[in-house]
């Protein structure tokens, strides 16, 4: 069953699904609020276009807010490949020059991919 037939037609679907390899060891931060997030950087290849020759990258950052996720994603260490399900936001924050954006995966699940 698809994601739009579960919701129903013209239902919003953001769901996200990626399959990569960790680029560092995920880091812990403690917010102003206190609460605690989880997170790391996940690579994954692009497929190649017809007649490229040069492997692209995409480097996708994820944010482990649940206790689970948290911990599934402190058992992890650089260069395991890793399945990551949930979906992507885009975060508020102050910067030097303002007020900043960027996107992100937020994590509903975390864990080791075993082909």
């Amino acid at each position: 069953m698809n994601a739009v037939t579960q919701n129903g037609p013209g239902e919003h679907v953001n769901t996200v699904l990626l399959v990569g390899r960790v680029s560092s060891a995920p880091e812990t931060r403690t917010m102003p609020s206190g609460d605690e997030l989880v997170q790391f950087r996940v690579v994954v290849t692009r497929p190649r276009q017809r007649g490229d020759t040069r492997t692209q990258v995409d480097a996708i950052d994820i944010a482990c807010w649940s206790a689970r996720s948290r911990a599934s994603a402190l058992r992890l260490q650089e260069d395991d490949t890793v399945e990551v399900e949930g979906s992507l936001r885009r975060r508020f924050f102050a910067g030097p020059g303002g007020r900043v954006s960027r996107y992100e995966v937020e994590a509903r699940r975390v864990r080791r991919h075993r082909p």
